[in-house]
């Protein structure tokens, strides 16, 4: 495991409905100032493990420590430092800022500070100026209610179940560089998955592979490009020849050669205008 500052462990957590054993030994660690990228399939577990660490759904068998917690008591008492988004749960004859003052006051936010505060998560997810009823939201907008939810109160450790589900690329990118901002800006912890690996690539700076009920592999972005050998240079093509014989004259092996692959991503973003980041 890691020496830095753990502020979620999971050690050896199983979990099973009934006969269905669906964690079976999940070992983790998600370091303070992460932003960590639970990556598996559909029905791999990454909900499941969410809901173990939030304490919605009680672990079978095994240990969670959340802020460095010792016993049950601490656990209980440090989720409060946990802002989350594992699906929307809205109602649906009140608009969005409605939804929010509810939840302001479940979690304890002051009277007077909650106007205030709602108009800063509104304005971080794009939702400042939506007035009509959650029953009106897209998709999208709800998955955006839902993060501005997760991160009122500015807590400590963020978690985002499959938060650009439903989103069109413009606001898949714009959940990305919320995700930066939230660590970079409002120092927070950040887990988030996706079945995407493409875009938790673009987004996270450490990983963890679940598949069949355990993490596989954590792994961190060095250590991915560190994992191919080859080395990739970049040349104009008109020099193509020119560094082909330099590098064969002095033995210098080419493993493979071609164009720069465009994205579906950058290519959409060249045709369409927008931001990235």
């Amino acid at each position: 495991m890691d020496n830095k500052e753990a502020v979620i462990k999971l050690d050896n957590i199983e979990k099973s409905y009934g006969k269905h054993h669906v964690l079976k030994g999940v070992t983790m660690q998600v370091n303070k100032g992460d932003i960590y990228g639970l990556v598996g399939k559909n029905g791999a577990g990454k909900t499941t493990i969410f809901k173990m660490i939030l304490g919605l759904s009680e672990y079978t068998t095994g240990n969670i420590s959340i802020a460095g917690s010792k016993n049950r008591r601490q656990l209980f008492l440090n989720r409060s430092k946990i802002g989350f988004f594992v699906g929307s749960n809205f109602y649906n004859y009140l608009n969005g800022r409605a939804n929010l003052e509810y939840y302001a006051v479940a979690k304890g936010i002051p009277k007077k500070e909650i106007k205030k505060e709602i108009n800063r998560v509104l304005e971080v997810v794009g939702l400042s100026d939506v007035k009509q009823k959650v029953k009106g939201y897209s998709l999208g907008m709800r998955q955006r209610l839902g993060i501005a939810n997760a991160i009122l109160g500015n807590p400590e450790i963020l978690i985002l179940d499959e938060p650009t589900n439903g989103l069109d690329p413009q606001g898949i990118a714009d959940v990305r560089h919320m995700i930066r901002r939230f660590r970079d800006e409002f120092g927070m912890t950040v887990i988030v998955s996706s079945h995407i690996l493409g875009e938790l690539e673009n987004t996270a700076d450490r990983f963890g592979i679940v598949h069949e009920g355990v993490i596989a592999k954590e792994i961190t972005r060095e250590d991915l490009s560190e994992s191919r050998p080859e080395v990739e240079i970049s040349i104009s093509s008109s020099d193509i020849e020119k560094a082909r014989q330099l590098l064969t004259e002095n033995g210098i092996n080419i493993v493979k050669e071609g164009k720069d692959k465009v994205t579906l991503e950058d290519y959409y973003f060249e045709l369409i205008g927008g931001a990235k980041d």
